[in-house]
């Protein structure tokens, strides 16, 4: 099989803070625009077909020149607001946890957006022509309205109802991801700073079915010397293809003093016997 794809970038730790300012400047516009969005599309379109679904079939008729314009507004923010959402995806920066930050930002900015917009929009609404019952068609008789009238009814408090529910857990799910990331950038920095390296063994590898911006990645047992003895951690590690790593081929490890089973394991450019474990990963031919 081919395996899964990723696509992304390994994340670099000393790029996580401006990743993070830029995903607060992008947010402010963002979020704006999508406060269009809501606004328009709730007076624009929403509100057209609730008159038409509360039996005022002529919502778009002869006098629904601005509910037009509002349209093509709607059509015009939602393009702008798309176009900005995006830019946040990419925003976190080009690894795969940062867009995976980008796009719950993303959709944050989106929500809240929409709550806004469609919440300023509530006394816009127009008022149905009767309430409770549907209006009495060529001379018949008025029917009550259904719990789908009523739901549609009460619409334009919904809309902004949910979207804003939605933001909260959104805030709520950013927040944890942005603690996570800032202790996991805490934790590499940390061992950046304080590890040792030294070169280690490899004496298992095996292929974990993902790539990665065209780079396999790999489950590897190593074994490396520390100040007390040797040990053997198992992790994964990331290389381009022609630096795949073998049973035997050398590696780059950078451990805690102080916790040896915390390791970072990174190719060794002196290896001679990398890149010979092209199998283990390459696709069959039938």
């Amino acid at each position: 099989m081919f395996g899964s794809f990723e696509f992304g970038l390994p994340e670099d730790p000393r790029r996580a803070r401006r990743s993070g300012l830029r995903l607060w400047l992008l947010g402010v516009p963002t979020t704006l625009a999508w406060a269009v969005v809501g606004w328009s599309g709730a007076l624009g379109l929403l509100d057209g077909f609730r008159l038409m679904s509360l039996n005022r079939v002529d919502a778009w008729g002869t006098d629904a020149g601005p509910a037009v314009s509002l349209v093509l507004f709607f059509s015009i923010s939602i393009t702008v607001a798309s176009s900005l959402g995006f830019a946040m995806l990419w925003g976190g920066g080009m690894s795969l946890r940062g867009m995976g930050v980008g796009f719950r930002a993303s959709s944050l900015a989106a929500s809240l957006g929409v709550a806004l917009g469609s919440g300023f929009a509530i006394p816009s609404w127009t008022p149905p022509e009767s309430v409770g019952q549907r209006l009495a068609v060529s001379g018949g008789a008025a029917e009550p309205w259904t719990d789908v009238d009523w739901i549609v009814y009460y619409e334009p408090y919904l809309v902004p109802g949910v979207a804003g529910v939605t933001a909260l857990v959104m805030v709520m799910v950013l927040g944890r991801a942005f603690v996570t990331r800032a202790e996991a950038d805490d934790r590499a920095q940390a061992l950046a700073r304080t590890g040792r390296q030294v070169t280690g063994h490899v004496i298992g590898v095996e292929f974990a079915n993902v790539w990665v911006m065209g780079n396999p990645r790999f489950t590897v047992r190593v074994r490396f010397p520390t100040e007390t003895g040797e040990r053997t951690v198992t992790t994964t590690m990331m290389t381009p293809p022609m630096r795949a790593p073998s049973r035997g081929s050398t590696v780059k490890v950078t451990y805690d003093p102080h916790d040896p089973d915390t390791v970072q394991v990174d190719p060794d450019p002196a290896d001679r016997a990398a890149g010979g474990n092209l199998g283990a990963f390459l696709p069959p031919l039938f």
